[in-house]
């Protein structure tokens, strides 16, 4: 459904038993980098109407994520660790086109942020299957659902804006160009990405 080429090593759920306070600290700040970036969207493309109807709510929802991580780690006596550089993102991020137009350039953001929420979808996938605390499978399946919704929802604004054809052409470069860099990247449990 995600249409991601590479799926995440299972090794990687091993991983993130053994660094639940890692994973939930870069969880939390996945969720408040997420409400962030489509406020950054709504300033920044704010004659798109659509896009502030339908991303206002989602920052919303980004934001209640953030704070629900942080209610799951005070009952887990966790505190919320410093913030880490997301490798993954930042190399998304390179990706992007340079020059073009204001609509070119919005096209590359929705389709970087359908793939982080598609890759977050994923790995919350397999928390929600595998990760040994029982509590925290059914606390990852609702965010994997929510990403799933929010992966549909920016592929779906790209194909608005851009249209059908540009947008999945330009979305397949993404996947090829993301599953090159999940190659590359060593694999690490106390991150999502």
């Amino acid at each position: 459904m995600l249409g991601l080429k590479l799926p995440t090593d299972p090794r990687w759920v091993d991983l993130a038993n053994m660094s639940l306070e890692d994973i939930l600290t870069d969880h939390a700040y996945c969720e408040q980098k997420a409400a962030t970036y489509c406020i950054s969207l709504i300033q920044f493309f704010y004659d798109k109407e659509e896009l502030i109807k339908q991303l206002s709510p989602i920052v919303t929802e980004e934001w209640g994520h953030f704070r629900l991580v942080l209610q799951e780690m005070e009952k887990r006596n966790i505190k919320l660790g410093k913030q880490r550089k997301d490798e993954y993102v930042l190399l998304l991020h390179d990706f992007i086109l340079k020059g073009g137009s204001r609509e070119d350039h919005l096209l590359e953001k929705l389709l970087v942020c359908a793939l982080i929420e598609a890759r977050s979808c994923e790995r919350f996938r397999l928390l929600s299957l595998d990760i040994a605390d029982d509590n925290l499978k059914e606390f990852y399946h609702k965010f994997m659902v929510s990403e799933a919704g929010h992966y549909r929802l920016f592929i779906d604004l790209a194909k608005k804006y851009a249209g059908e054809e540009k947008a999945k052409k330009r979305w397949q470069e993404f996947l090829d160009y993301e599953a090159e860099i999940m190659k590359k990247l060593a694999l690490r449990g106390d991150r999502i990405h």
